[in-house]
């Protein structure tokens, strides 16, 4: 599908959530997960436009704005004040005409489990891009939200697809595994993805057709760069 765009729009969209369950744990988007593609993508020549949920100030997960999980990029998003505005203002999902953007991009952390996996606007979305063939980047726990992502004929969408996301060792590693809702790593493999991680931690990124995916927050520079790399054909 070309949406006739002289800038290609990338629709980039936040979770809305703040914690993990009834767990008390903070979360939101990791931040370099988003900082990483505002720089890379605009500097490209694109439009990146923040969308949530809810819509307004969308949450950042506090632990990725500490050391060691810092970046230049968020580093530089701190002094931003445009790229902060954004972030507190983000688009009402709802209310957006996803029609007219040629990429969506899903930074990962854990609140979008809670919204964005089981959102019906968010898994039609998904469905109608990957149909007119316009490039899906998802990263980190991103790829959660493929879990009941079905096509037009009522196949599930990753089914033998090449993919990556958060890996359950990761999970286990900072001890969050007994606070998720679900397992990325299992609940795309039960539906006939074949699912492709690395070391904990290391960047990877693996393109299968339009889909786009990234395995940790390392993975969200390169992922960015790949999907401005197609989007530039």
């Amino acid at each position: 599908m070309n949406t006739g765009n002289i800038q290609k729009r990338v629709l980039l969209v936040m979770s809305s959530v703040d914690e993990m369950g009834i767990s008390g744990k903070q979360s939101g988007t990791w931040f370099t997960e988003l900082a990483a593609p505002y720089y890379i993508l605009t500097e490209a020549g694109y439009e990146v436009v923040f969308a949530s949920p809810d819509g307004g100030d969308a949450p950042i997960d506090l632990l990725s704005m500490k050391e060691p999980f810092t970046t230049g990029y968020t580093e530089r998003f701190l002094e931003d004040p445009v790229a902060l505005y954004a972030a507190k203002n983000t688009r009402k999902l709802r209310n957006i005409d996803y029609s007219t953007f040629d990429s969506v991009f899903f930074p990962g952390g854990y609140g979008l489990l809670w919204d964005l996996a089981s959102d019906s606007f968010v898994i039609k979305l998904i469905k109608d891009f990957y149909e007119s063939n316009r490039p899906i980047a998802m990263v980190c726990h991103a790829p959660a939200i493929l879990r009941d992502v079905k096509l037009s004929n009522g196949k599930y969408l990753v089914e033998g697809l090449n993919l990556t996301g958060f890996k359950d060792a990761e999970d286990n590693e900072i001890e969050l595994d007994k606070h998720l809702l679900f397992s990325l790593e299992q609940e795309l493999k039960r539906r006939g993805a074949n699912y492709k991680s690395v070391a904990n931690w290391e960047p990877n990124v693996v393109v299968d057709g339009v889909l786009m995916t990234g395995q940790s927050p390392a993975s969200a520079a390169p992922l960015a760069e790949a999907l401005a790399e197609v989007l530039s054909k």
